[in-house]
């Protein structure tokens, strides 16, 4: 009896250091983010550790319960906008004693999907909910997906000028990162995200007002999207180009200038190619992507070089890259003097000719103060635009607009001017250009190719003359 007396406070203090001991493991919900892309709403719970949880509907009226297991609501969630989302509230509630319930109130029927993220670079532990819209009623829905029909630049058009022009040249313009994946964020709190999506919507205008010409943003606003879905969307916008912008961090704050990619098969052209295709690969695990795995991209790769178009697309990738780098190169001092191959995940599109464009390393103080100006801002995405439309003055693809009025003889190239950097040689920028080695001696009264850097150089007007002038 008296050995019974005595256990019973041991057991006591057992049972509280265990209910203690669960307390103390309690996740707590720090904060909820919420982002609206075009199709679908994303929902965030920043966990102080991991949750299990549990999802399902109700209907009349409808709503999504989530079901925390140990965990309690620590954050303010009166802050978060609703409009245009299928939300009209969130509430909360524990239940069964540790665990909270949370219940999404809904104006109309969505297709839920639920995952958890394990910490990373940049955050913890989080609980991500994407509600999928059943409406197409919503502004700025994607197109019905299509089997593809972009084809390859570097074709020659097989239909006579009257039967081209049905259609504009599609340019996809991919602006990196996004949502509550800001990208890398450089001096003075001056975020990726915002700075690549501004120059995105320049070059967009810029694009939709050449005649034969249209832009198609992959993504509209500040939300996440996977990388395999980005070059998804291009596809079906039926895209002959897809460029992707980003504005990278690096390991040195004194690394600086401008840069565009194309994808490698074998290997980066540079340490710094490769950290950064590393980096940008990264993206899918700090924004999730719902469970899919990356695991299998060196085989994915692998599979789509089987396919012969394959070489033709990096091909063209490599010239549109060289025209947009050339003309970058006018306003911007370049990191390397050409275009850079590596295997970022966004330029694996077998069948459209992609190009990633690095605007300059906002990790560096002088880049980060230019790279949120929008005098800046604008002038890339005029330099990215001039490099786009030369290319496509010279390589229009079958059945456009553009082919149309090269055939016709309709495509004046005005005066250009190039601007000689370290590394350039006379039959280089000759080539960049399309035009003869000869012609570009004769326009700048050249008695041999020798050139110094800072020199301008006038390009003369190549295959794309206007034919009734000449």
């Amino acid at each position: 009896m008296t050995g019974g007396k005595r256990q019973l406070p041991l057991l006591g203090v057992v049972v509280l250091v265990s209910l203690l001991a669960q307390w103390a493991q309690a996740a707590d919900i720090e904060s909820v983010r919420l982002w609206r892309a075009p199709d679908n709403t994303r929902l965030v719970f920043d966990l102080s550790g991991p949750a299990e949880h549990t999802l399902f509907t109700l209907s009349n009226p409808e709503r999504i319960v989530i079901d925390i297991s140990n965990a309690r609501l620590t954050a303010n969630t009166g802050g978060l906008e609703l409009d245009n989302t299928p939300l009209t509230g969130l509430r909360s509630a524990p239940r069964d004693g540790g665990d909270l319930r949370v219940v999404l109130d809904l104006s109309e029927a969505v297709n839920p999907k639920s995952f958890v993220l394990p910490p990373n670079q940049q955050y913890g532990d989080r609980l991500v909910v994407d509600l999928f819209d059943q409406s197409p009623r919503r502004a700025g829905s994607l197109p019905t997906p299509s089997e593809p029909t972009a084809s390859p630049l570097p074709q020659t058009p097989t239909r006579s000028a009257s039967e081209a022009g049905d259609r504009d040249v599609i340019v996809a313009i991919d602006a990196g990162h996004g949502g509550e994946d800001p990208g890398a964020i450089g001096h003075g709190g001056a975020r990726e995200k915002e700075v690549v999506l501004a120059i995105a919507r320049d070059l967009k205008r810029l694009i939709d007002a050449e005649p034969g010409f249209r832009g198609e943003l992959v993504r509209t606003g500040d939300y996440f999207i996977p990388l395999r879905r980005r070059t998804e969307i291009a596809r079906q916008h039926n895209a002959d180009l897809f460029v992707s912008i980003h504005a990278d961090a690096f390991t040195r704050a004194s690394a600086n200038g401008a840069s565009v990619f194309a994808l490698s098969d074998r290997g980066a052209t540079s340490e710094t190619a490769r950290l950064l295709a590393d980096r940008e690969n990264r993206s899918d695990l700090i924004g999730g992507v719902g469970g899919v795995s990356l695991d299998n991209k060196d085989q994915v790769l692998a599979s789509v070089l089987l396919d012969l178009s394959m070489t033709a697309t990096l091909s063209a990738s490599l010239d549109v890259g060289q025209q947009v780098l050339s003309s970058v190169g006018q306003i911007n001092r370049l990191h390397k003097p050409r275009v850079e191959q590596a295997g970022f995940m966004v330029l694996k599109s077998p069948d459209i000719p992609s190009i990633l464009v690095e605007t300059g390393f906002i990790s560096n103080p002088g880049e980060a103060r230019k790279l949120v100006t929008r005098d800046h801002q604008q002038s890339m995405a005029r330099a990215i635009f001039t490099g786009v439309k030369g290319y496509f003055h010279r390589n229009p693809p079958p059945g456009t607009r553009v082919a149309a009025m090269k055939a016709e003889g309709r495509l004046a190239q005005g005066p250009r001017e190039h601007t000689v950097r370290r590394g350039d040689s006379l039959s280089a920028i000759a080539n960049i250009y399309q035009v003869s080695l000869a012609s570009l001696r004769d326009a700048n009264d050249l008695s041999s190719d020798r050139i110094r850097v800072g020199q301008v150089l006038k390009v003369p007007a190549g295959s794309v003359l206007v034919q009734n002038e000449r």
